[in-house]
């Protein structure tokens, strides 16, 4: 096994794009040493979507678990990195052959990696999973999933209603995942979301090892 580690977490930065209506990330300086304060200190506020992060059932559950309550093996372990050719959605033809398996970990690279993350303007049109996507993804029983953009689902385009699929079927969400350096393949996962109480998502940080099979 290599014991190098990559980063696959966006850097939170005054500025980085956010979904439409979320309160931005800002980072603010408090207390500066080279102003005289006795320490440097910054104040951080923002959506809890900010970033990489992670959706929990609460989400879109009404009454459903909070971030806090994820297991940690949801995040930690095996997980597979598919590419996705398919310019516009991540569809169930392209997932069949990939064979998703009950309790898997998968993480999708797409298009969203090449550009998407190098503008502080929102990309409308990155590549999302549809309901369907979605419905097949539940049947299969897969246990965690991760995108390279800020949702799994479009506005537009039965967002919502992926969302609540997914959720619903006990499948963990990573979103905005930086996965532009990372090839297709197995490795071993860590993602772990801030533990706050009750919140319906949380800021994470990621990383990944390559697998020597």
């Amino acid at each position: 096994m290599s014991t190098e580690w990559i980063d696959i977490s966006v850097p939170l930065h005054n500025g980085i794009v956010h979904w439409p209506g979320d309160a931005p990330f800002q980072r603010i300086q408090t207390l500066a040493l080279a102003d005289g304060g006795p320490c440097n200190l910054s104040e951080i506020r923002g959506s809890a979507h900010s970033g990489t992060h992670m959706d929990a059932p609460l989400h879109f559950l009404d009454g459903a678990p909070a971030i806090e309550t994820m297991p940690i093996e949801a995040t930690v372990g095996r997980a597979r990195i598919i590419e996705i050719q398919d310019a516009q959605t991540i569809g169930i033809a392209e997932l069949k052959p990939h064979r998703p398996e009950k309790g898997e970990r998968l993480l999708f690279k797409t298009a969203n990696s090449r550009l998407r993350w190098f503008t502080r303007d929102f990309q409308k049109d990155f590549v999302y999973i549809p309901p369907e996507s979605a419905r097949y993804l539940a049947e299969c029983k897969v246990r965690t999933i991760g995108v390279d953009y800020l949702s799994v689902g479009h506005s537009e385009n039965g967002g919502d209603e992926t969302h609540r699929i997914l959720l619903a079927a006990g499948i963990w969400i990573i979103e905005s995942l930086d996965l532009a350096h990372v090839a297709p393949g197995e490795y071993e996962l860590i993602c772990l979301p801030l533990k706050i109480v009750g919140s319906d998502g949380a800021p994470a940080r990621a990383v990944l090892r390559k697998l020597v099979l």
